[in-house]
């Protein structure tokens, strides 16, 4: 260790946004200040995963961590923990209040987790190609292109068990096989990074984190497979992860590590980055492709598929950001040892973004097979609020609700498909008893009829109809045959829909009606929300024997449609009430209730 202190602080987009960059800046200036910065060094990292409680601070070699931290605390940090080597209590993350966990080996967020994917999020300056070499960076390259030959790159992968991490997860090294066995005089490969799902953000976190990973991995997809040149897919909207991607391109070309003869040998390879508009269709496949091509990003049907011909009309290889990431380790590790981890059909680890809820929320990596229970209580913290959980989605829109009965399902893609959810990329959203299942499929309708590129009618047609009816329920105007039809649209839509959005639009529906049918029923017959969520539904009065005359409930009901003499009880006038909730949220008496 060339310094004394390393200082690491979380710069993922979370913890930027939250003053990350001011942290940075003050903890700099305090270490000058102290004339430390010959044995205190500064490092902004990528993302430490406990996005809830950032920014996050890790001090070595103690391995303090420190939690939401501003940038008013870097003087306390500075001058007591470096300087007089006591910690900063107030800044200790502890469940059990007792300040006695210092690091991070002692906080429940990590205990269960297993990076593979995230190894260096977190540990190295994703600016600095160093900091990636000396963490074993770039030697997966070099023992492909000195030590193997593209069958032994192969085979290694087959042994390994990898699926693609993007939703599908077809086995990664028969995708490559496809591409390697095509005679083309040009050949690609691609990294998708277009990640779109709501509350899902693994991949552009690993992408801020750790650049290098990815780059490394496509080159070497890109020598086994045949293929010169690489694109890097990403949505315009991530700005942090492009210009560290920009980065660590042109340091790797700066060290010979793309480009013409890379290393010395005799194979050229080298990588541009691609802007899209953040359409969520063009995560699949054949739109993103022609999205690359500067074409309208809408799919086509398949076969052929991109193995075959892809790009321009060439073989091409398309994995997601997770997927590469894995590849330099089981390079470096050997396939035996990924495949021991996981369960016997779904091998290594998986990144959740675990949102919601839950106590703890942000990023996560697990070995597949871990259960549901596991993450949300053990990692994330269990529910906040006191109050029970409900559901949770994964897969994003194109998954489904997993209810309580399956908390302790071990999680892989089977055991996801059998009841009626898929993996997807990563997406974990908790759901407690306040929230309402059918406006909760109503949300992800909204978003794939937005979302849909309109070129097949099941999905543009579908698609619509599925939300207005959804619609329909939370106003209390639907019917029962209505659950009939919805039935028979999703069928209608997973059968004939061109591509994976539209064929798997539907399963929020699906899966909520299989295991939530009690609530789409008491929507329609009772005109009832149990979990009071659809406004439409409520309706609100005022107990008289509680109600002090307040007025407070009168003067926030935008409407006026409460009347009442001071220290009198109110009355609500039912047909002028808009049910905003405003009387509910301010009294303080407990007079005004919903039903």
């Amino acid at each position: 260790m060339g310094y004394k202190h390393y200082i690491l602080i979380c710069g993922g987009t979370a913890c930027e946004s939250n003053h990350g960059i001011e942290l940075v800046e003050a903890l700099k200036r305090e270490v000058e200040a102290a004339g430390l910065v010959n044995t205190v060094q500064v490092v902004r990292t990528g993302c430490l995963g406990f996005c809830e409680k950032g920014p996050i601070v890790k001090i070595l070699p103690e391995d303090t961590f420190y939690v939401e931290v501003k940038p008013q605390d870097a003087a306390d940090i500075v001058n007591e923990h470096i300087i007089k080597g006591r910690t900063v209590t107030r800044l200790l993350y502890d469940t059990n209040q007792s300040k006695s966990r210092v690091g991070i080996e002692g906080i429940d967020f990590y205990q269960k987790q297993f990076r593979i994917v995230l190894r260096n999020c977190g540990v190295i300056d994703p600016d600095k190609i160093d900091e990636y070499i000396a963490r074993e960076g770039y030697v997966a390259l070099e023992k492909a292109l000195f030590e193997m030959t593209p069958d032994q790159v192969l085979a290694e992968l087959d042994k390994s068990g990898l699926r693609g991490r993007g939703g599908a997860g077809f086995p990664t090294g028969k995708k490559w096989a496809f591409a390697k066995v095509q005679k083309a005089d040009q050949k690609y490969m691609v990294c998708n990074a277009d990640e779109g799902d709501p509350g899902a953000y693994m991949d552009r976190s690993t992408l801020e984190g750790d650049p290098h990973s990815v780059l490394e991995a496509m080159t070497i997809a890109g020598y086994t497979i045949g293929a010169s040149k690489g694109y890097v897919y990403i949505r315009a909207e991530y700005p942090l992860a492009i210009t560290r991607l920009e980065t660590a391109i042109a340091q790797a070309r700066a060290y010979g590590l793309l480009g013409e003869n890379i290393l010395g040998s005799s194979f050229s390879f080298d990588i541009e980055l691609r802007l899209g508009a953040g359409a969520f269709v063009c995560g699949e496949e054949t739109a993103l492709l022609a999205s690359i091509e500067g074409r309208r990003g809408m799919p086509t049907p398949r076969p052929p598929f991109p193995a075959v011909k892809g790009l321009w009309g060439k073989p091409t290889v398309i994995n997601n950001v997770e997927t590469l990431a894995n590849i330099p380790v089981i390079l470096l590790k050997g396939g035996d040892w990924f495949a021991k981890i996981g369960t016997a059909t779904s091998k290594g680890t998986k990144v959740f973004a675990l949102t919601g809820k839950v106590k703890n929320s942000g990023l996560i990596e697990v070995p597949m097979g871990t259960t549901l229970r596991e993450i949300i209580y053990d990692i994330g913290g269990g529910i906040r609020g006191g109050h029970s959980f409900k559901a949770a989605q994964t897969g994003g829109p194109s998954g489904g609700v997993i209810p309580e009965q399956f908390l302790d399902l071990p999680i892989d893609y089977e055991s996801l498909a059998k009841i009626g959810s898929i993996m997807g990329s990563g997406g974990l959203i908790v759901m407690d008893e306040t929230d309402c299942i059918v406006d909760v499929a109503k949300f992800y309708l909204d978003f794939t009829v937005d979302e849909s590129c309109g070129k097949c009618a099941p999905c543009r047609i579908g698609g619509r109809t599925l939300c207005n009816l959804l619609t329909s329920i939370t106003r209390g105007t639907g019917t029962l045959a209505d659950i009939d039809r919805m039935r028979e649209i999703a069928d209608a839509m997973r059968s004939a829909s061109l591509c994976g959005l539209g064929q798997t639009a539907s399963n929020p529906v699906v899966s909520s009606l299989r295991y939530f049918l009690d609530e789409y029923q008491a929507h329609i017959v009772d005109k009832k929300c149990p979990s009071k969520k659809c406004k439409s539904l409520l309706s609100y009065r005022i107990d008289p024997l509680k109600c002090v005359g307040c007025t407070a409930c009168a003067r926030v009901c935008p409407v006026n449609a409460i009347r009442g003499e001071r220290k009198q009880a109110h009355v609500i006038d039912t047909a002028a009430c808009i049910k905003c909730g405003q009387c509910f949220t301010v009294c303080k008496f407990g007079a005004v209730s919903r039903d």
